[in-house]
């Protein structure tokens, strides 16, 4: 499966064009790899699959650029396998080199995506999180629940 790059494609706004140049070079470059292989080991560094990716970092980085500029990269197949905590379900996890492609891949496109998104999106965002939901939640219903009281109507109409 080859990574579809042509799908960012430049959206049109009125007269405005967004345009995206040169990203995919950007993807492939060793020094993004490095950067998504530094992110990718965080909180991994005594797993066996980051110490043996690690014990030939600069061949395998190199590998996965070539891999990428010759569009012959492929994913592995994905590990499945069942846990119980606290009840059971079916994980299927990626190769290391693959996490390391996924992370290089959300170096660029993050910034380009996240000026989509709208404020209150804080799934897998650097800076909010489940916490942050939650507390954006209770203020919402804080507020209605202060509208609520004073008869105020959050439709626009107000009392007939």
């Amino acid at each position: 499966m080859l990574l579809q790059w042509s799908l960012l494609t430049p959206r049109i706004y009125g007269n405005d064009m967004e345009t995206w140049t040169n990203t995919y070079p950007k993807l492939c470059s060793y020094e993004n790899l490095e950067l998504a292989y530094r992110k990718a080991r965080k909180g991994k560094t005594y797993k066996n699959y980051v110490i043996n990716f690690e014990a030939n970092l600069d061949t395998n980085l190199k590998q996965l650029e070539y891999e990428l500029e010759n569009l012959t990269y492929s994913p592995a197949p994905l590990k499945t396998f069942i846990i119980k905590d606290p009840k059971t379900r079916k994980v299927s996890a990626s190769h290391f080199r693959d996490r390391v492609i996924h992370h290089a891949l959300c170096n660029i496109i993050g910034p380009i995506l996240e000026k989509e998104f709208i404020h209150d999106s804080f799934a897998n965002q650097k800076g909010k999180g489940t916490h942050g939901a939650v507390l954006r939640f209770e203020k919402f219903m804080r507020k209605m629940h202060t509208d609520c009281k004073s008869g105020r109507s959050r439709r626009g109409g107000g009392a007939a």
